[in-house]
């Protein structure tokens, strides 16, 4: 005898069974989508920081290179700068030499010495990379020199240096010391203005 209330009856179709499978499967996949997108985002935000910390380092070591070099190219500035005072003592003292024929030998072979010694300093200074500044006959540059006085003089065009003072120095590319410098005044300007237009 059948009877249809028996437990056994209440069971589902295949087809039933199917749906509700496939109902939870794409429930399933549906979560899986939504992680596998919260983890991909994930990713990509952990990505960018490592990218931005890799760039970030990148940049601090060339800074810290940088910085090397230049301490390495100009530690001595403080140092240079003191033997440029002997560099002129140099210069006065065989700028004070007398130019007559008269001079003794022991006198010549000191004024020799001198100019040699002051030869071997400036060499010294070149391995260092300090390098004179002579701008003479050049035109004033509020750069490299500092004007100590204008001079009236109409054979050079206002605004060129007539004389050095004292001569600048550079350390590489740097400006260890100015010039100081008389210039012309009074004389045809540096630069013409064609006014023909």
């Amino acid at each position: 005898m059948s009877d249809d209330k028996n437990p056994a009856n209440d069971t589902q179709s295949p087809e039933e069974m199917a749906a509700q499978n496939g109902d939870q499967a794409e429930t399933s996949v549906d979560a899986a989508e939504d992680a596998l997108a919260l983890a991909q985002d994930e990713i990509g935000k952990l990505k960018d920081q490592i990218l931005r910390a890799m760039a970030e380092t990148e940049n601090t070591r060339r800074r810290m290179k940088k910085e090397n070099d230049d301490a390495q190219k100009y530690a001595i500035a403080n140092f240079a700068k003191e033997m440029l005072t002997v560099a002129d003592n140099f210069r006065r003292a065989l700028d004070a030499v007398p130019k007559d024929d008269a001079q003794s030998d022991t006198f010549k072979n000191l004024v020799m010495g001198v100019e040699a010694t002051e030869r071997q300093l400036l060499a010294s200074f070149e391995r260092f990379g300090i390098r004179k500044l002579d701008p003479m006959g050049q035109a004033f540059d509020p750069h490299f020199h500092q004007v100590m006085m204008e001079q009236e003089d109409l054979a050079h065009p206002a605004g060129t240096v007539i004389a050095v003072l004292q001569p600048g120095y550079m350390i590489h590319d740097r400006l260890l010391r100015e010039a100081m410098v008389v210039v012309a005044k009074g004389g045809a300007p540096a630069h013409k203005v064609d006014t023909t237009a």
